[in-house]
């Protein structure tokens, strides 16, 4: 017998280490066990009983995601573990579903996550985001002017120190915020490393650091390298530059550094020679290389509160919108909310709008969630997206939304 409820931290205190576990998100021990429900505690949490043991588990956080100038209430999706004895029954698109439509009840207008494949959450409406790209280098050979001052040194006790930095970083178009703290502290705990950084905020506050994670399977570091950059969190562009300026004096002893690209930044321009030592290290252990993967996702939960604040620069655009939620299909009949599904007037410019209805005098687009998702944050060029994605139109309309539609490409700038 299947049986769905929330989240209990007595009842499945056992339970959620087990799965994340048995998923491979962690080896066991009491420190994690405890960090894992606190994680779990959060957010908002579901959770599938099979026979009475707890066998499935989702959960989200609550955050904020910045629309060009503006932030949007936003959830991401932070945990969907099924234990072995559970796969192939659908408790994770069921679960996932009713988390989704649970915060959007709460007042969540567009909600995020990393997927493990592409495909699984496109039934429930996400929409896949840019390319996020991984830099990979030995610092001995960046070039910058700025010079690095001498760091502190950062540990997992400074995980509130962490977080608070990272929530008034320096955010681009797209980039989310997840509010609580635990999803920094267990992730710290979780994940052997060590950061630098420099407290440099108006009370003294850590402003921009390095967290840094070694490759090693037994968690220690290696003298040498791989590194990766987990976070690289910084409030301005002189913090930024220097960073990179203390990544460089890491060069005498480390042959490698994996980091994801900064928002706006074009890493390359800080590598000295940087085809050179592609060919050199390629297919080693220290291959310097670039690697793009679209591994996030995003869909609007809101449809008439996201439009409500999107203030385009430029002309304006009205059309039908006929809209599509797959999501739909995988909500439980006690769920009140039913996705987004529906005819909608469309305005897109200064002063946006999605109220439900059809004007005949207007041009139609068709879409998916994830498909008109993906067209409202710039994703891709709407005609573009007409060739790829699940959306359509006239010619005329693809080629006018493509001109009102000129954003920034959103990064979400936090894995989880």
């Amino acid at each position: 017998m299947i049986h769905i409820r929330p989240y209990n931290p007595e009842k499945d205190y056992e339970a959620i280490p087990r799965i994340w576990e048995e998923v491979g998100w962690i080896r066991r021990s009491k420190a994690l066990d405890a960090a894992a429900n606190s994680f779990v505690s959060s957010g908002r949490a579901l959770v599938a009983e099979i026979d009475g043991t707890t066998e499935c588990q989702v959960s989200s956080m609550p955050g904020a995601m910045r629309y060009l100038e503006t932030e949007l209430h936003f959830s991401g999706v932070t945990a969907v573990a099924t234990g072995y004895v559970a796969r192939k029954r659908g408790l994770a698109a069921r679960l996932t579903a009713r988390l989704v439509a649970e915060d959007t009840a709460e007042g969540i207008q567009v909600m995020g996550l990393g997927m493990f494949e592409q495909g699984f959450y496109n039934q429930l409406g996400f929409g896949t985001a840019p390319y996020t790209r991984w830099v990979s280098f030995d610092p001995a050979q960046l070039q910058i002017a700025a010079k690095a001052r001498i760091p502190k040194r950062l540990t997992s006790n400074d995980w509130e120190a962490v977080h608070a930095a990272r929530l008034t970083r320096m955010r681009g178009h797209g980039a989310c915020i997840l509010f609580p703290p635990d999803v920094s502290r267990v992730e710290m705990i979780a994940q052997a490393g060590f950061g630098l950084g420099y407290f440099d905020g108006p009370q003294g506050e850590l402003s921009h650091y390095l967290w840094m994670l070694s490759e090693n399977a037994d968690g220690h570091p290696n003298e040498s390298g791989p590194y990766t950059v987990q976070w690289m969190t910084y409030q301005n562009g002189t913090q930024l530059q220097e960073l990179v300026a203390l990544l460089h004096t890491l060069g005498d002893q480390i042959r490698l550094v994996k980091l994801k690209e900064p928002y706006g930044v074009q890493f390359q321009d800080f590598i000295r020679q940087p085809f050179r030592f592609q060919q050199l290290t390629s297919e080693g252990k220290f291959d310097n290389t670039n690697q793009a993967n679209a591994y996030q996702q995003y869909r609007i939960c809101n449809l008439e509160g996201c439009l409500a604040q999107t203030h385009l620069p430029g002309e304006t655009v009205r059309f039908n919108l006929v809209l599509t939620d797959p999501v739909s299909a995988f909500l439980d009949n006690d769920v009140a909310w039913r996705g987004l599904s529906g005819n909608y007037i469309v305005t897109l410019g200064p002063e946006s709008a999605a109220i439900p209805g059809n004007d005949a005098a207007l041009p139609t687009l068709k879409a998916t969630v994830n498909a008109f998702t993906r067209l409202w944050l710039g994703v891709r060029q709407p005609s573009y997206l007409a060739l790829s994605d699940a959306l359509s139109g006239p010619p005329e309309l693809l080629t006018m939304l493509d001109r009102v539609l000129r954003l920034p490409v959103p990064d979400m700038d936090w894995d989880f």
